[in-house]
C-alpha cells in the first residue's frame, strides 16, 4: 500500500476482486439473492457485474440458501469457482448442511482427490440495528468444522486482498462482511491483489496490551487504543484478518512482547474464538504473562434491535478502553 493508493468503501473493493477474479478466469462466477443490475446486491458487491459478463456468470437465485451453496458445491465439483453469496450471515442455519457436510467434508473424504473452491460471501449486521434475527456473528460456528477457512476483513484494502484469496484457494472459504464498515472508506491497491490467508496484520504497534481481534472490532479497538494513548498506555492492535487458518506466531510474538492480553470480538463471549485464543496464549505463555488474558465478546443472548441495547450488547471503544486501563 502507499499513499497514492486510490480510495474506496469496502463494499468497492470486494467487487474488484470479484471483477479481477472474473476477468482473470472464466470459471469463476457468482450466483446469490438479487446479485443481478440494477440491483447489484444488498450490499452492492456485485454492482456492474452482471452488465460487464453476463447473467451466466452472474445468476440470480430463488431465495434458497439451501440451493445457493448446493449449487455453488456441485459446480466446484467439475471445475468451476462460484462464489456464493449467503445475504445474511444468520441465514447459515438454513444452508448447515451443505456447509459442514459437504463443502467442508468432501476433500477429505475423496482422500484430497476432489477439491470444493468455493468461497461463501456473508454479511454480518453488528453494530448497525438490524435485530436478532439479521446481526448475528457466527464466526465461531465456521472454526470449528474442520475443513473450512474464515476470513473477517476490517478495512477495503483487507477485504480486496483476502477476497482475491479465497477465490483462488483450493478449499471452502467463509468471507464474511461487516455492514457497518462496508461503507467505509481508505486506500485500496489497483488491479490485482492478494493478501496470503492466515497472515495477521499488526493494525497498531504498542509495548504495554496486546488487543487481538478482526472484522468491525478493529476500528472500535484503535479508538479505544487512541484515547490510551493519552493516558501513556501503549497498546498494541493485532488484526487477525482470518481466523482459520489462524496466525498464531502473531498472536504470540505481540503477547510475548506486552505481557498482557484483550481478545476482543463481536461473537457471543460465551463459548467464542476468544477462548480458543486465551487458551493458546495461556498455553503458550505460561509464566510470561503479567495478568490472566481477558476476553470481551457479545453479550449471551439475541441481538437486541434498539440501539441503545445493542451498544450494551457488543464490546465498544469505552468498555475497551476500561478493560485494557484495569489490566495495564
Amino acid at each position: 500500500m502507499t499513499t497514492d493508493d486510490p480510495i474506496h468503501t469496502l463494499s468497492e473493493a470486494v467487487n474488484q476482486a470479484m471483477d479481477i477474479a472474473m476477468a482473470e478466469d472464466p470459471d469463476v462466477f457468482a450466483l446469490g439473492e438479487d446479485i443481478e443490475d440494477p440491483i447489484g446486491g444488498v450490499m452492492k458487491g456485485t454492482k456492474g457485474l452482471s452488465t460487464k459478463y453476463g447473467r451466466e456468470r452472474v445468476r440470480n437465485t430463488p431465495i434458497s440458501e439451501q440451493a445457493i451453496v448446493g449449487a455453488a458445491i456441485g459446480a466446484s465439483l467439475v471445475g468451476m469457482r462460484p462464489i456464493a453469496e449467503v445475504m445474511l450471515m444468520d441465514f447459515f442455519a438454513v444452508a448447515m448442511d451443505q456447509v459442514a457436510n459437504h463443502a467442508a467434508k468432501l476433500r477429505y473424504m475423496s482422500g484430497g482427490r476432489t477439491n470444493v473452491p468455493i468461497t461463501i460471501r456473508t454479511s454480518v449486521g453488528g453494530g448497525r440495528q438490524f435485530g436478532a434475527q439479521h446481526s448475528q456473528s457466527l464466526e465461531a460456528w465456521m472454526m470449528h468444522i474442520p475443513g473450512l477457512k474464515v476470513a473477517v476483513p476490517s478495512t477495503p484494502r483487507d477485504a480486496k486482498g483476502l477476497l482475491y484469496s479465497c477465490i483462488f484457494d483450493d478449499d471452502p472459504c467463509i468471507f464474511m462482511e461487516t455492514m457497518s464498515l462496508l461503507f467505509t472508506r481508505g486506500p485500496v491497491p489497483p488491479g490485482r491483489f492478494e493478501i496470503p490467508l492466515g497472515v495477521a496484520d499488526v493494525k497498531r504497534a504498542g509495548d504495554d496490551v496486546s488487543v487481538v481481534t478482526w472484522g468491525w472490532q478493529v476500528p472500535e479497538a484503535l479508538a479505544a487504543a487512541e484515547t490510551l494513548a493519552d493516558e501513556g498506555i501503549s497498546v498494541e492492535v493485532v488484526d487477525l484478518r482470518t481466523l482459520v487458518p489462524l496466525d498464531r506466531d502473531a498472536i504470540l510474538r505481540s503477547v510475548a512482547k506486552t505481557t498482557r492480553a484483550v481478545v476482543v470480538h463481536a461473537a457471543t463471549q460465551f463459548a467464542g474464538p476468544g477462548a480458543e485464543i486465551a487458551s493458546l496464549v495461556g498455553h503458550e505463555l505460561f509464566g510470561r504473562l503479567s495478568a490472566p488474558v481477558e476476553r470481551m465478546g457479545a453479550a449471551y443472548s439475541p441481538v437486541p434491535y434498539a440501539a441503545e441495547l445493542e451498544s450494551l450488547h457488543y464490546p465498544e471503544r469505552k468498555r475497551i478502553a476500561a478493560t485494557i486501563r484495569a489490566m495495564a
